[in-house]
């Protein structure tokens, strides 16, 4: 058998690498489209962006982000050959694209290094649950324009009448009345202050024996029930106060960097 000269080896080994070279170009790009390379980055990127959404990578997805990337590269360099790249018009979209993305990128990577705690999360917590606990009240109510008419509807219910028909029949709050008054069980506070003040007043199964003015009209009031304030358990808000926190620190770091910047400019609320 021949022995293979050096120089045959050599011709042999740089066949080689040239004919491997367009197979390690085509890992790294998607295509060429008219000889320029579509990188197989942008895809990636794409799909990163997608899933950052919520949506889940599939093999579907892959695919449209490859046709997407394709379908744009066609469409920027005809966009280029036409000379659009350099209108002031591209050129002032440009920038403020790269503003919203450099800003967006700093918010986010405020986020990144400031994350909610747990420690936060349960305090904040605590704090709702102090505010919320006490005594819920069920009311019924039926309103009215004047007084005289709040009268005549309580001795008509003194006399027999449902609370709950009259209601129906003649409350102008329409989004009780049809539930026969009732407002389900609520904090008084919640409550315009002559509202709750006779509320609380009243012992189960009461009903007000003179209208209640406040700015809506006149009320006629019955307690239904009470019941101490419930309160959902921490792993049910968990995910709302965490939102809450972060907004409430991404609006810090925000208003930190207006407070320190020198400018004389005034803000429309200043």
């Amino acid at each position: 058998m021949k022995k293979i000269s050096i120089a045959a080896r050599v011709s042999l080994a740089a066949l080689s690498v040239a004919l491997l070279a367009p197979l390690a170009a085509l890992a790294q790009n998607v295509t060429f489209v008219n000889g320029k390379p579509v990188p197989k980055a942008r895809v990636d990127a794409l799909i990163t962006q997608a899933t950052r959404q919520g949506q889940p990578k599939t093999p579907e997805l892959e695919k449209q982000a490859r046709d997407e990337v394709v379908l744009r590269e066609m469409f920027m360099q005809e966009a280029e050959k036409r000379g659009l790249a350099a209108s002031a018009d591209y050129k002032a979209q440009m920038e403020f694209a790269r503003q919203t993305i450099l800003i967006r990128e700093l918010f986010a990577d405020f986020q990144k290094k400031n994350p909610v705690t747990d420690a936060e999360v349960t305090a904040e917590y605590d704090k709702f649950k102090a505010q919320a606990s006490g005594t819920e009240y069920r009311a019924r109510h039926i309103l009215v324009e004047n007084e005289d008419e709040a009268k005549a509807l309580i001795g008509q219910i003194k006399a027999g009448a449902k609370f709950e028909d009259v209601a129906k029949k003649s409350s102008k709050d329409t989004g009780s009345a049809e539930n026969g008054g009732d407002l389900d069980f609520a904090n008084p506070s919640s409550y315009v202050p002559e509202f709750s003040q006779a509320l609380v007043k009243l012992k189960k199964g009461e009903m007000t024996d003179a209208p209640v003015k406040s700015q809506f009209g006149y009320h006629i009031i019955k307690l239904e029930d009470t019941r101490e304030a419930k309160f959902p358990e921490l792993a049910e808000v968990k995910t709302q106060i965490e939102q809450r926190i972060s907004q409430q620190k991404l609006a810090k770091f925000r208003d930190d960097i207006r407070a320190k910047a020198k400018t004389d400019y005034k803000f429309g609320n200043q």
